[in-house]
């Protein structure tokens, strides 16, 4: 056997390796020799990379009971995200609340409420959707997350989309927005457009915590809500 071919083979199985495979998945035919493998113990390749439940549980783990900034020393739970790993729509706040940190799932109090209520006016299900927010650990008496703390925890966020991988993004409220994309301008000039986030459509609108102060701006984000569903063909 030449020293290509001999190449080739260690390359191919350094690749499978590094996919985290145990065994060849299948035979192949590398010039004249081929590899056999056993069926029963072949994995799935489309299986073993594309499971995002799998992906996120691992995501969940890797995060652990964090200490990456000072938000820890006063959270109850880390409030990590819940819904469909398959969604087609992701809703993204800044921080959990005070009910959201006592219960360990995002959008549960009172803001909660009219988030699953304009979920269901657009014809869907909070199980339909994925939910979660910039940062996981809640900010002290609620105030905003600080850009240190944006700084060290946006990675997961940004981890989860790249699994769900969302037709759509819906940011809820200034911090959500600003952090994805990059900018500062004010949310009152980002929502009512469509932007772009990694190549996926990224709809700004009011957090629903700032509607619950204004509900006369309700209607403005039924206006986002949709042009969102006009995009997915829902409308």
């Amino acid at each position: 056997m030449g020293r290509e071919m001999i190449n080739a083979i260690r390359d191919s199985l350094i690749f499978y390796r590094e996919l985290g495979f145990q065994y060849i998945p299948g035979d192949r035919d590398i010039g004249s020799c081929k590899v056999h493998t056993d069926p029963s113990r072949t994995p799935f390749i489309k299986e073993k990379i594309n499971d995002p439940d799998a992906e996120l549980d691992s995501l969940r783990k890797e995060i652990g009971d964090c200490h990456r900034c000072k938000l820890s020393s006063n959270r109850t739970h880390i409030v990590f995200g819940e819904g469909s790993s398959r969604a087609e729509i992701m809703f993204i706040g800044e921080a959990p609340g005070r009910e959201e940190d006592i219960q360990a799932r995002p959008f549960v109090g009172d803001a909660g409420k009219l988030l699953t209520s304009l979920i269901e006016k657009m014809g869907l299900r909070r199980d339909e959707v994925y939910i979660g927010n910039i940062v996981k650990c809640r900010p002290p008496y609620n105030r905003d997350p600080e850009e240190d703390e944006i700084d060290t925890c946006r990675q997961f966020i940004e981890r989860q989309i790249d699994i769900i991988k969302p037709r759509v993004i819906i940011s809820l409220g200034r911090i959500s927005a600003q952090s994805l994309l990059n900018t500062r301008i004010p949310i009152s000039k980002l929502r009512g457009r469509f932007w772009e986030y990694k190549g996926i459509a990224l709809m700004p609108t009011f957090h629903p915590a700032y509607l619950l102060r204004n509900p006369k701006d309700k209607w403005l984000t039924w206006q986002d809500a949709m042009m969102v569903l006009e995009r997915l063909g829902r409308k």
